[in-house]
């Protein structure tokens, strides 16, 4: 595995756990924090699902602005170099992974660490996690797709309400508001959302890259180009080693083994 200065990368069995590594900080994320995502996201070397977290108390406190990370004089500019050339490559790239994501949440994510956050497949929050569109308090505007995101996840009124007020939503409000997957005591957040990504390794790995990209797809597509686009997905899985062995084993009436393929 790569050595990386702002993330720990650790593989356990078939999960690739990536670990937002600024504890001292809440995690602040300096552009270099999402290039390096990016890399690792792009050296899965045969892992079966990843594991988003963040050290200590936060998940991620958004853009290390306070540290000078998009400071210089033309502010504006530097802060459009940093999201085009850093922040929304990693956004990217999880958009285009060909394996299921899960994002651990504890305390805060804010600006680009909820986008980050979100951007999971399941989102598990712990009890004092909480959701931040922190920008207009600082008169800037949300980024890291969240204008995007946000509205499909919760509908355009809530997504106004987050992104305008900037005020924080509890990890509990979230689950109310279908934001997040699951919300579990703190102390139990690291082996729940483990378990869940364990789950995920060892299912149909083709499929599920499949229907992660199609959901997304599907956004800006109607209803027959949906419909086309899974008939081509299908085509794919049905080739697939664990098409064969989940018929198999349905037939055969015993638990499929799935080997990524």
């Amino acid at each position: 595995m790569t050595a990386y200065e702002h993330i720990l990368s650790e593989r356990r069995g078939d999960v690739l756990v990536l670990t937002l590594n600024r504890p001292d900080r809440l995690n602040a994320a300096p552009p270099a924090m999402f290039e390096e995502l990016r890399v690792a996201l792009g050296d899965l070397d045969g892992a079966r699902a990843v594991l988003i977290a963040g050290a200590g108390r936060a998940f991620c406190s958004g853009a290390d602005v306070g540290g000078g990370a998009l400071g210089s004089d033309d502010p504006g500019a530097a802060t459009y170099q940093a999201l085009t050339g850093s922040y929304n490559p990693a956004m990217a790239a999880i958009a285009e992974l060909g394996v299921p994501v899960v994002s651990a949440v504890r305390g805060p994510a804010a600006g680009i660490g909820c986008s980050l956050a979100l951007a999971a497949d399941f989102c598990v929050a712990s009890e004092s996690a909480y959701f931040l569109q922190a920008f207009v308090n600082i008169g800037l505007v949300p980024d890291g797709g969240a204008s995007w995101m946000l509205p499909r996840l919760i509908g355009r009124a809530r997504a106004t309400e987050m992104m305008m007020l900037g005020e924080r939503v509890p990890a509990a409000k979230a689950l109310d508001w279908g934001m997040v997957h699951k919300v579990v005591a703190d102390d139990a957040l690291d082996a729940e959302a483990f378990a869940l990504a364990e789950r995920l390794a060892a299912m149909p790995t083709v499929a599920l890259g499949l229907m992660r990209r199609a959901i997304t797809a599907a956004y800006a597509s109607d209803y027959a180009g949906a419909m086309e686009a899974e008939a081509v997905n299908q085509r794919a899985a049905r080739g697939s080693a664990d098409s064969m062995e989940g018929g198999i084993a349905f037939l055969t009436k015993r638990k499929p083994v799935f080997t990524g393929t």
